[in-house]
This record gives structure tokens, C-alpha cells and sequence, in this order.
């Protein structure tokens, strides 16, 4: 049986902070479903936080979920839909790793994120290495310093930013997609918006919200709670962070996803047209390639534009649009990753 070995400094699954942990944990499921050992080696401690841990809370999570759990001193091990799952302190990492590869010999280890240029020269001593380029930031493309030997961009505008060593093959891979499972429920819901932050457009969210009195904006907490910079709105809900977001896409009439950055390419747009519902999305990053013309692709800081956007947006037909390009993204992706070269066939 292969074995593959996912290696990071982040959370391990079921965890959930954004795209990149969604985009890894379905890998790392289908590798298992593929009939392959799948080892998960991640960190309870955030590593932009490292005094901080998350070791009550994904306890109390993984008890809720039935999964037993044994805490060893302040490392964590459990199983999770049969991907071994390790959480360790942020300073353990590197010795979690190099004791991981001397005991399995992993035949592919896949890396990505903070600090991953040191944990891909450690698995190439004994193992191909694989780096996921999530975004075009330092943090995104970090692992290239390490020299894996593929390294995999979620975007072909990712792929233009990389520049990678000669060694290394560049691939580009879409994230993997699941189909949702769907209930006919009416779209009671108006406009909704995930992460409302700064990069993510806040400040033109702002200026939408006041604009449009009678629309009414649903805001689901991302990567930290802003719902009181928005208190004070009566047309604006906020909703705290959850990992089931099939029930707001389902009942909601449009997506607004303004980014200030440039996005490698977000999940939210080809998540929320599998539940028929189209994005609005700023014109930067790799927004557009997300969308592939099934949705509208604005300036992102034009207000009139995005403005006119909502009022005029034909809700049916380009949900219907949004949907059949989700579609196209619910596939295996180890036949594309055999097809490259990064497995064998």
C-alpha cells in the first residue's frame, strides 16, 4: 500500500480555516479513498500564534463529531475518515517530520504554507515531494525555496507568479470539489458575503451596504470576527463561522466576493454554484479563471458598477451558469496528478 504523508504547519483535518485546509483535506480523503496509507502531520498552534492552542477546542470538536482522541503531553492523535491525524507544538514539527519519515518512508509527502521550504528539504532526503502553491503571496509560494520536485498552483494565475527552481515541475491542479447534497428549499436569503475583511473587499462592502438599504447582506465570519464593525447596519446579518456552508448558498440570491487582493482562486465562487447560486467577483487574480464566464467579473473598488451589478443580475440564468461550471470542477484528481507525472501510474 502507498503512503502519502501531508506535512504542514497548520491545523490537521477536520480543521478548518480557509480554502488551503479544505483544498488539502479533500486531497488527502481521496488519496485514502484510493486506497493509499494517508498520514496527516499538522500543529494545534497557529503559526501566525504560536502561544496560542487549539488543543481544547479541537477536543471538545472531535468528541462532538464521535471521534475518539488520545492527548499525548501536548501532542494529539486521532483518526479522521481513516487519515491518521497528528497535532503537534509548532516548535515539534520539524522532529515530528523527520521521526515520521524515518518510521514510514512515505512514497510522495505533500507540503504547502508557513515554513514549508524547510519541511520539503526534509522530505526529499527520503521521499518525492509535492508543494501546493495556494496563493501568489510569500506565505503561497514559500515552498519553492525548498525545492520540491512538483510543485502544484490551484490556478493558472498562480502558475504565471511562480518561478520555480529548474528541478521542480510546475503543474496546474484546480482544487478538488464535492458535490453538495441539496434540499429544494426556497432562496429566502439576499446577498451574501464570506470573510468580510480588508483584502477581502470590506471597504467597498461598506459603501454597498449603504447604498443599498433595501437589500439585505448576510456576512459570515472568516478569518476573525468583524460583526461589530458592521453593528450598525439594519439591512446586514452576520453569521458566525461554520464549516457547513451548503444552507447559505442554497437559500441566498448572489455571492459578492470584492476582493482587494489577488486571489489565487476561491473556493467560495465553485462551492456556491454547485448550490446554483452565481458570484459577483472583483476583476483581479485569479477571480475571472474561478468564475470561467459563468458569473460577473467587476472593478474591484467601482461601487457604481457593483451597484448596477446587484439590481440587474438575473439571479435563474446565471445560477443555472454558475452551476454547470461548478460541475466541471467535481472530479478525481489523482488521474490529472498520474497524467503529470506526480504519481505513478
Amino acid at each position: 500500500m502507498p503512503t502519502v504523508l501531508f506535512a504542514w504547519r497548520r491545523t490537521p483535518p477536520p480543521f478548518l480555516i480557509g480554502g488551503a485546509e479544505v483544498t488539502q483535506q479533500l486531497l488527502a480523503e481521496e488519496f485514502r479513498a484510493a486506497g493509499w496509507s494517508v498520514l496527516y502531520l499538522g500543529t494545534h498552534q497557529p503559526p501566525w500564534d504560536a502561544a496560542a492552542s487549539e488543543l481544547p477546542m479541537m477536543r471538545r470538536h472531535l468528541a462532538l463529531q464521535g471521534v475518539p482522541c488520545e492527548q499525548q503531553d501536548d501532542e494529539l492523535h486521532y483518526q479522521w475518515k481513516g487519515i491518521t491525524c497528528h497535532a503537534v507544538p509548532q516548535p515539534a514539527v520539524e522532529e515530528a517530520l523527520c521521526h515520521a519519515l524515518d518510521r514510514v518512508s512515505p512514497d510522495l509527502v505533500i507540503t504547502a504554507q508557513e515554513g514549508a521550504a524547510d519541511l520539503c528539504a526534509m522530505g526529499r532526503r527520503t521521499s518525492r515531494v509535492v508543494g501546493i502553491l495556494h496563493s501568489v503571496s510569500e506565505t503561497g509560494l514559500g515552498v519553492l525555496h525548498g525545492v520540491p520536485h512538483h510543485a502544484l498552483a490551484v490556478s493558472h494565475f498562480v502558475a504565471t507568479r511562480a518561478r520555480p527552481h529548474p528541478d521542480t515541475g510546475l503543474i496546474v491542479l484546480h482544487p478538488p470539489f464535492v458535490k453538495p447534497v441539496l434540499k429544494d428549499d426556497p432562496r429566502t436569503g439576499d446577498l451574501l458575503m464570506i470573510n468580510p475583511v480588508a483584502a477581502k473587499g470590506s471597504a467597498l462592502l461598506h459603501r454597498l451596504i449603504r447604498r443599498l438599504p433595501d437589500r439585505h447582506f448576510t456576512l459570515v465570519e472568516g478569518w476573525w470576527d468583524t460583526a461589530e464593525e458592521f453593528a450598525g447596519y439594519d439591512n446586514v446579518s452576520h453569521v458566525p463561522r461554520t464549516y457547513d456552508m451548503t444552507p447559505l448558498y442554497a437559500r441566498h440570491r448572489l455571492l459578492l466576493v470584492p476582493s482587494a487582493v489577488e486571489d489565487a482562486f476561491p473556493r467560495v465562487i465553485i462551492e456556491a454554484g454547485l448550490c446554483g447560486l452565481p458570484t459577483l467577483g472583483a476583476r483581479r487574480g485569479g477571480i475571472p479563471e474561478a468564475l470561467g464566464g459563468s458569473g460577473m467579473a467587476l472593478p474591484y473598488d467601482d461601487t457604481e458598477a457593483w451597484t448596477h451589478a446587484i439590481q440587474t443580475a438575473d439571479q435563474a440564468e446565471l445560477g443555472a451558469r454558475a452551476r454547470r461550471r461548478a460541475k466541471q470542477l467535481t472530479r478525481p484528481c489523482l488521474p490529472e496528478l498520474a497524467a503529470a507525472g506526480v504519481l505513478d501510474r
